[in-house]
């Protein structure tokens, strides 16, 4: 999770004729706006449409239906900080343009909602999707298939509406989506930050961990962080104890966007990645969704940390690099589990619990899509999801494809396009087929050669190790 998720989401929409409805006509629920051409999945007949508007709660919409409407619509939900606010900015649609200008060609219609609020909106997010299919119901006709998809925070909506809305939606694309829920993700945060100021800043007052007074402070607490993790990464012990508190909130080793992947046993190159995404993994925003939730929904009074080390698979890398600043790993594992511990608030727990930790209830198929270098969320979100889903017994209803790449939400148009494909087929067949990566990679070739604006894929086989912190609500860690 980061503020600006994703840089292509400000989609350039000039060339598109928008009729604006009025926030009046929409409270009205006027369909549609006089002139406009309606569409109709049943007979097939086709538009164009295109909307954009207001709810009443000032969520804004944007609604598009091609000529020759196919029946398939995708609904979009952003990515964190992306509110309209009181300038209503518009809805964006998802994907990246090529994958929109793709979709529309070959008769799918689009929709997007962007809530009112900025930050953790997803409440009221999952609300407004609601109001936005309904919307284009009135100014489309009904759908025959609705897929919901998103970035990000908006893919933990997307997964939200495949548990909790299967009467909306027949099907779901989270794409680097904070699919282990919120708990989970600021866990982890948690773990990292934690082992970073008692063994980087102890005693330092500024570097302030949970329970953020203000927006300011926090900005005050980030600044003396990079401060901290500055000088740190300066000298051979900073640098091994960056790549320990690393491990915690599992930061990739290959985070960097360009840059080829460090050799398997390249510690130094490895931690040089961590180090480069270690702020806005771990000191992502929290003060936002503290005042969300109603408090702090972190905690770590049962964490063993010498365990969480064993399991996130970067002891090798920790020890040789405390081996090679003369560092007593095993003194630093010693703080850790002597510190005080911090503790949640039972309430604020529940409210992120509830918006949205996924309990893998699937009501429709899930698609869910991960670059390999994903911090944003890590990528072992998708394996916490994947968990979640193969104990409720869903694991039939889920399947997951995997990017070779670093970076967050920087999918080709020819990825988007095959996981749409790919998701669109299992709802309309009843079965998963060619979704492993060797067949992902074909089609997405067959719709590049066809059109280049798509560019290439990357797609690879992948299982992300273990999470370290998965939370479900009503369960055990």
């Amino acid at each position: 999770m980061e503020a600006d998720i994703n840089p292509r989401s400000v989609i350039n929409r000039a060339t598109r004729t928008v009729t604006a409805l009025t926030a009046t006509a929409l409270a009205l629920a006027i369909p549609p706006a006089a002139g406009l051409p309606h569409a109709s999945a049943a007979s097939g007949q086709a538009g164009p449409v295109s909307v954009t508007g207001v709810h009443p709660s000032g969520a804004t919409y944007a609604i598009e239906v091609p000529r020759n409407w196919n029946g398939t619509v995708l609904t979009f939900s952003p990515g964190y900080g992306q509110g309209a606010g009181p300038q209503h900015l518009p809805a964006d649609l998802g994907g990246n343009t090529a994958a929109q200008s793709w979709l529309l060609a070959h008769g799918y219609a689009l929709a997007g909602t962007r809530p009112y609020g900025s930050g953790w909106a997803v409440e009221e997010t999952l609300r407004a999707s609601a109001d936005t299919l309904a919307q284009f119901a009135a100014v489309a006709g009904k759908p025959t298939t609705t897929l919901a998809w998103g970035g990000s925070m908006g893919g933990a909506i997307a997964a939200g509406l495949a548990e909790r809305r299967p009467d909306l939606i027949d099907g779901a694309l989270p794409y680097c989506a904070s699919v282990a829920g919120p708990v989970a993700m600021l866990n982890q945060s948690l773990d990292a930050a934690f082992a970073f100021k008692t063994l980087l800043a102890p005693g330092d007052d500024a570097v302030k961990l949970v329970r953020l007074a203000s927006a300011d402070e926090e900005t005050r607490s980030a600044a003396a962080a990079r401060a901290v993790l500055e000088a740190a990464q300066q000298t051979p012990d900073g640098r091994a104890r960056i790549a320990l508190a690393a491990s915690f909130a599992q930061v990739s080793t290959w985070s960097v966007t360009g840059t080829p992947e460090p050799a398997a046993r390249d510690w130094a190159a490895q931690e040089a990645q961590e180090y480069a995404a270690f702020m806005a993994t771990v000191f992502s925003p929290r003060y936002p969704l503290e005042q969300r939730a109603g408090g702090n929904f972190s905690w770590n009074t049962s964490v063993d940390y010498r365990r969480e080390l064993q399991e996130s698979g970067r002891m090798k890398q920790v020890r040789a690099l405390y081996d090679s600043a003369g560092l007593d790993l095993d003194a630093d594992l010693a703080a850790l589990a002597a510190a005080p511990r911090v503790s949640a608030d039972p309430g604020a727990v529940t409210y992120m619990e509830n918006y949205f930790t996924p309990r893998g209830a699937l009501g429709v198929p899930v698609l869910t899509m991960h670059e390999r270098g994903d911090n944003y969320p890590t990528v072992t979100q998708a394996r916490a999801y994947s968990d979640v889903v193969r104990r409720a017994g869903n694991q039939a209803m889920l399947r997951q494809a995997f990017v070779d790449r670093p970076g967050h939400c920087r999918y080709t148009g020819a990825e988007f396009v095959a996981a749409v494909q790919t998701l669109r087929n299992r709802v309309t067949t009843g079965r998963w087929t060619d979704v492993d990566a060797h067949q992902l990679d074909k089609l997405a070739a067959r719709l590049a050669a066809e059109d280049p604006d798509l560019g290439t894929a990357e797609f690879v086989h992948y299982t992300p190790g273990r999470f370290l912190r998965p939370h479900v609500p009503g369960g055990e860690e």
